[in-house]
């Protein structure tokens, strides 16, 4: 059994495959097993991966599939993983060479269900360093986990017994998988230093504003209901009436004055409005809200009905 299963979805990255190939290839973890999952590219990127697949025969286990997305290309290669723990890492990204290594030494030592590193922004012109804060339990990780896939080491046990997966056909589907997943983790680690580099191309998904980025509602909706048929909403509603308003009314708000198309960024401010007053129509006086330090916490408590357009107009005007 690999000791670590890398899971690497692959669309249309031949520009960036090399060099996240290279740092895979090169880990100072030997036993690693790297799993590409080819999700229906079109450019060169199958050849890079079949060229590195003969190169490194015993460490990389190429696959192709039909393109259905970065979450199914997520959730095909879980099937195929040997890992005692499985880890994700974007095609378009790239890790230091002892990541793998120090996520396992930790996560070994420590009996740990998920080891969580921090992180690079790179960007055309400047990188920016990512330092996330250490949570004590799972109240606290679920109002200050950073969601992403990418700089966790999961323990594949968990995965299997709770047939947790990315939501396919979805944006924002780490916030999904990784919220989920959070009531199942009993011992999380860390490794305070920045292993991945998150590669900001402005092509992205990410990057890119339209009427996909309605999707945050059904994926939170799919969260909230998740706790619900587990009975977790008597243990866990405050923090999930938290984190909904949170990203209601900070990240999720932040781009979708960003869509070009005015009507359908009328349309989508409005319906964050609505939602987040018909979803907890209390939401103003959330505990985790009322004590939280910072300046996010005390924007969110001074919007109401009538700042909330002011505060779109402001945004809109924040490159």
């Amino acid at each position: 059994m690999p000791k670590v299963s890398v899971i690497v979805p692959i669309y249309n990255v031949e520009k960036y495959l090399k060099k996240c190939l290279e740092t895979l290839v090169n880990q100072t973890l030997q036993d690693i097993e790297i799993i590409l999952v080819n999700d229906g590219s079109t450019d060169n990127s199958s050849e890079i991966s079949k060229k590195y697949q003969n190169m490194y025969p015993q460490k990389i286990v190429y696959l192709e599939k039909e393109n259905g997305g970065l979450s199914d290309a997520r959730n095909f290669g879980i099937a195929y993983a040997k890992g005692e723990y499985i880890a994700f890492l974007d095609s378009d990204d790239y890790a230091e060479y002892t990541t793998y290594e120090e996520m396992y030494e930790i996560a070994k030592k420590e009996n740990s269900d998920m080891v969580e590193c921090d992180f690079y922004w790179e960007y055309p012109n400047k990188r920016k360093t990512d330092i996330g804060v250490i949570y004590n339990n799972k109240k606290e990780m679920l109002e200050k986990v950073r969601v992403v896939a990418w700089n966790k080491l999961i323990k594949k046990e968990i995965l299997v017994e709770t047939q947790i997966q990315f939501p396919k056909g979805y944006r924002y589907e780490d916030i999904e998988f990784t919220y989920k997943l959070i009531p199942y983790l009993n011992k999380v680690s860390f490794l305070k230093k920045p292993c991945i580099h998150y590669i900001q191309r402005q092509n992205s998904i990410a990057n890119s504003q339209n009427e996909r980025n309605s999707e945050i509602f059904d994926v939170l909706d799919n969260v909230i209901k998740y706790y619900k048929e587990k009975n977790l909403t008597k243990e866990y509603g405050a923090q999930l009436e938290y984190i909904y308003t949170r990203y209601l009314l900070c990240s999720s708000l932040l781009r979708m004055v960003k869509i070009k198309d005015k009507s359908t960024r009328k349309k989508l401010l409005q319906q964050t409005w609505t939602n987040l007053n018909a979803k907890f129509p209390e939401w103003k006086n959330n505990s985790i809200l009322q004590k939280g330090k910072g300046s996010k916490n005390f924007y969110m408590r001074t919007v109401n009905k009538y700042t909330f357009p002011i505060y779109c107009t402001i945004f809109k005007c924040i490159k």
